[in-house]
């Protein structure tokens, strides 16, 4: 840092190097509860990931944390980085960055990736606890990322699912900017399931219940909701084989080991929920949830048995009784899915930010990302335009974050 400032950065390649107290201090994870607790940026969690070999060096994942220090040693701010060779896991597209990069002779990898990984929810990322100088310290968190991709020799740095705040400061400091769309349900209040659907167009509300109908009568089937002390290991054991059989579908390798469900059971499991469907006996489908003090985060799912609507079941209905039952605002059901629209979920924006060390490709990246912003933006409005809600009923209209 400027010696001009009293602060300075440390880059430490395990979450586990600063005491989980500290960090979850700056993340403004309490004993008590926070009213905008995200759990993802948890020590608990972020340092599962590490400790099961998930997000580790030989997965692509070399942690590279910044942590925000003054002269003494204090640390003010943190921000959770890892030094990349791919774009796996990410949920925020810049193959083609990549691609253009490579053929004008430039090495786009490494990267540096602010983010937490394998997951696309929208949390804070430049994390300075309940500091009075939150924005100073936001700026020289951002300087340290500049200078440490610089010193390493990485191409680029990319902040992703920020919250808005942090994004417009991110925006300040001369980064790119970035949007994108994904579908949230939103608590308006709601009593019952059946008081959400009153709110919905008669031809939206019928096909919902008949989805639910469907799904439900499956001969055998129960719905088990799985949270604190009634996570076990019989449990895990089946979800992660629909996870594996899901996760080798659509990626090709999974990238969560089956550890990494344990440890997150073990130090943070009232902060799950396993939505589980069984069947004469045996689980048969499960949908993994996180539960923040504001939010229900839908993150995986998968089945051994291919029942119709019993995705919907298990990931979007079952998730918005959850919420209503437990007062939750909203329901986050993960990246991308414009299916979700027909089912109550609303579009909303999601926000990037991104330093591009080479001058020429940072031009030509802006420019894009100026277009991209234009076109998400157009799309949003669009896709509020055909919200299932009836007149009178019809949502929030300009759902940016």
């Amino acid at each position: 840092m400027d010696s001009q400032t009293s602060f300075r950065i440390r880059v430490i390649s395990s979450i586990n190097e600063v005491e989980a107290a500290t960090w979850d201090r700056l993340a403004q994870v309490r004993a008590d509860g926070d009213a905008g607790y995200n759990p993802f940026v948890s020590h608990a969690f972020l340092s599962a990931l590490e400790d099961s070999g998930s997000a580790v060096a030989e997965t692509g994942w070399l942690g590279q944390h910044l942590v925000l220090e003054d002269d003494a040693g204090n640390a003010l701010a943190a921000l959770p980085c890892y030094l990349k060779n791919h774009s796996q896991g990410e949920y925020v597209f810049d193959h083609g960055w990549a691609d253009a990069f490579y053929r004008a002779g430039g090495e786009y990898y490494p990267k540096l990736q602010c983010s937490v990984p394998f997951t696309p929810a929208t949390g804070p990322r430049l994390l300075t606890g309940d500091a009075h100088n939150r924005q100073a310290l936001s700026f020289a968190l951002l300087n340290g990322l500049q200078q440490l991709t610089a010193r390493i020799g990485a191409s680029s740095a990319h902040i992703t699912f920020m919250r808005p705040e942090e994004w417009n400061t991110a925006r300040d400091a001369g980064l790119l900017a970035r949007t994108d769309r994904q579908f949230h349900w939103f608590n308006r209040g709601y009593n019952s399931f059946d008081a959400f659907l009153d709110a919905l167009s008669s031809r939206k509300r019928k096909n919902i219940r008949k989805e639910r109908k469907t799904a439900l009568s499956v001969d055998g089937l129960e719905i088990k909701h799985l949270t604190g002390s009634a996570l076990n290991e019989a449990a895990w054991d089946a979800f992660f084989s629909f996870y594996m059989d899901t996760g080798s579908r659509k990626w090709g390798s999974p990238y969560l080991t089956r550890t990494f469900f344990s440890l997150v059971s073990e130090h943070m499991a009232d902060d799950i929920l396993l939505v589980m469907a069984k069947r004469d006996g045996r689980y048969i489908a499960g949908a993994l949830n996180f539960i923040g003090s504001d939010c229900l985060y839908g993150r995986h799912w998968g089945c051994t048995e291919d029942h119709p609507f019993l995705h919907f079941e298990l990931c979007y209905y079952q998730a918005i009784d959850y919420a209503i039952a437990h007062g939750l605002a909203r329901v986050e059901a993960g990246a991308q899915g414009e299916h979700k629209l027909a089912r109550g979920y609303e579009p909303v924006t999601t926000h990037s930010a991104h330093y591009i060390a080479n001058e020429s490709l940072r031009r030509a990246v802006a420019d894009y990302l100026q277009s991209e912003r234009h076109h998400v933006e157009m799309e949003q409005e669009i896709l509020r335009d055909h919200l299932p809600f009836r007149e009178g009923n019809d949502g929030m209209k300009d759902n940016k974050a």
